[in-house]
C-alpha cells in the first residue's frame, strides 16, 4: 500500500448500517421465540386456571392443554433453531386456541 492508500483507507468513514437493514442475529431469533413462547405458555396456563375456575370441562382443559404442549414445541424449534417454522406454528396455534375457545367452548 502506498501513504496515499493509507490516508484513504483511515480518512474514508466506515457506512453505518441503515435503521431499515436491521436485521437479528439468528441467536437473538431464538431467544426471542423462547420468550414470546414462554410468555403464551404462561398466558395459556392463567386463562386455563382461570376457565377451569369458572366451569370445568374437559374441552377447556383439552383446547388449553393443546395451546401448553404447543408453546412447549415451539420453545424446542427454537433451540434447535427453526425460529421460522417455529414463529408460523406459534401464531397460527395460538390464534386456534383462540379461536377454538370462543366458537366451541360455551
Amino acid at each position: 500500500m502506498s501513504t496515499s492508500d493509507q490516508d484513504q483507507a483511515v480518512d474514508t468513514p466506515i457506512a453505518a448500517p441503515d435503521a431499515d437493514e436491521r436485521r437479528l442475529t439468528p441467536r437473538q431469533a431464538r431467544r426471542l421465540r423462547i420468550f414470546l413462547s414462554s410468555v403464551g405458555m404462561a398466558a395459556m396456563a392463567v386463562v386455563l386456571g382461570l376457565r377451569i375456575a369458572s366451569r370445568s370441562s374437559v374441552l377447556v382443559v383439552g383446547v388449553y392443554g393443546l395451546a401448553l404442549i404447543l408453546c412447549g414445541i415451539v420453545i424446542e424449534l427454537s433451540r434447535n433453531g427453526r425460529t421460522r417454522l417455529g414463529s408460523w406454528l406459534l401464531g397460527i396455534g395460538l390464534v386456534a386456541a383462540i379461536g377454538s375457545d370462543w366458537l366451541l367452548i360455551p
